[in-house]
């Protein structure tokens, strides 16, 4: 991998410290996207974007203090709150599909 900098000036260690700020920026914007669901946006008008935009910070904010509590990165996090709502899920479905048996007795 190449790095490249028109600061011909800077030394290796500076811009290896350099780059790695700005990497820190580019996952807080992944992370933001694809975890808070910034870019999911389904608002269309001037006053229901701010509050998307709040809403996803307040996500990002939460999966941060989770990434420190559990030692996983969002999108682990994030895969497993999927897979618990899923079991969530399916066990409704169960509870439901053994109700709809006992009023129908059974009849499917």
């Amino acid at each position: 991998m190449y790095l490249v900098s028109n600061d011909l000036e800077l030394s290796a260690d500076k811009f290896q410290t350099l780059y790695k700020r700005r990497w820190i920026v580019e996952e807080y914007h992944k992370s933001l996207k694809q975890n808070a669901s910034l870019s999911k946006s389904s608002t269309r008008t001037v006053a229901t974007q701010p509050a998307h935009l709040l809403v996803s910070l307040l996500a990002y904010v939460k999966l941060e203090r989770l990434k420190f509590v559990h030692k996983l990165n969002h999108f682990a996090i994030k895969a497993k709150v999927y897979l618990a709502a899923l079991k969530m899920a399916w066990i409704k479905l169960d509870e439901l599909k053994k109700l709809s048996n006992c009023v129908t007795g059974g009849i499917n």
